[in-house]
């Protein structure tokens, strides 16, 4: 045996001898010990890990990792920690039920964006004139949704009897508390004071004809008595109102 031979054995020999050596050192508890595909698998989820937290013991205890999924995600975990107690489940469902519905969420309850409804205007309506006994000398003027979709009665009947060069006043008490809206076959009311029940007003005249005005739109015509109506000067209309009572109750 040549001297290279042996000392090549030799070489060998010994670094069998520290690997041997190495092994023993990590077993004895102060090294890391691979416990195979396992221990690759912890390796590769430390990165996500939460730090680890000091224990009333002295000791640490590692938090679990952020995986992003199970209920309510990360609005769950938020909530859990602002209240301080529940699990983890049912931090999830308060919290997630907070993002939809809690004040100032962008995925709060959704605002009604219903388009705006129509003026009501001789175009979708049908407008009536009837002589009621009661009040005296009042008429009462009916408009009646014809059309397919909600319309909106504001204002007043923009009235012009006969060949009147001027419009009847309104009377300001009968403003109504909020808009009438009528649904489609649903009335509105105005009431029309023609004359003084007592005589009392001047430049009385038989009107045979009548003109409606809204505040939009195209107006109606609505008939008279054949034999006409007696106006004078203290002719006044209302309001549209919701109710017939409140358009002849003034």
């Amino acid at each position: 045996m040549s001297a290279r031979t042996t000392r090549t054995r030799l070489l060998a020999a010994t670094t069998v001898a520290l690997a041997a050596l190495a092994l023993s050192a990590c077993d004895n508890g102060k090294g890391v010990r691979s416990e195979g595909p396992g221990g690759g698998s912890s390796t590769a989820s430390g990165s996500s890990a939460r730090p680890a937290s000091p224990t009333a013991g002295g000791g640490t205890t590692a938090k679990p990792a952020d995986t992003g999924t199970g209920t309510g995600g990360s609005a769950g975990r938020s909530h859990a920690k602002g209240s301080g107690s529940g699990t983890g489940s049912t931090g999830g469902a308060t919290g997630g039920s907070a993002g939809k519905d809690g004040a100032g969420s962008k995925g709060g309850s959704p605002a009604r964006t219903g388009t705006r409804n129509v003026a009501c205007d001789g175009s979708d309506t049908r407008t009536t004139a009837t002589v009621v006994s009661r009040p005296l000398n009042h008429l009462l003027l009916t408009v009646t949704n014809t059309g397919t979709r909600n319309c909106d009665l504001t204002g007043y009947p923009i009235a012009r009897f006969g060949e009147a060069q001027s419009v009847p006043p309104v009377a300001e008490e009968t403003h109504p508390q909020a808009v009438v809206t009528l649904a489609p076959g649903e009335s509105g009311y105005a009431g029309v004071l023609l004359s003084a029940a007592d005589g009392s007003g001047g430049n009385g005249y038989t009107a045979k004809t009548l003109e409606v005005g809204f505040d939009k739109g195209r107006g109606a015509t609505p008939a008279l008595p054949a034999k006409g109506v007696h106006v004078d000067d203290r002719l006044t209309v209302t309001y549209w109102q919701q109710s017939l009572d409140d358009a002849l109750g003034y």
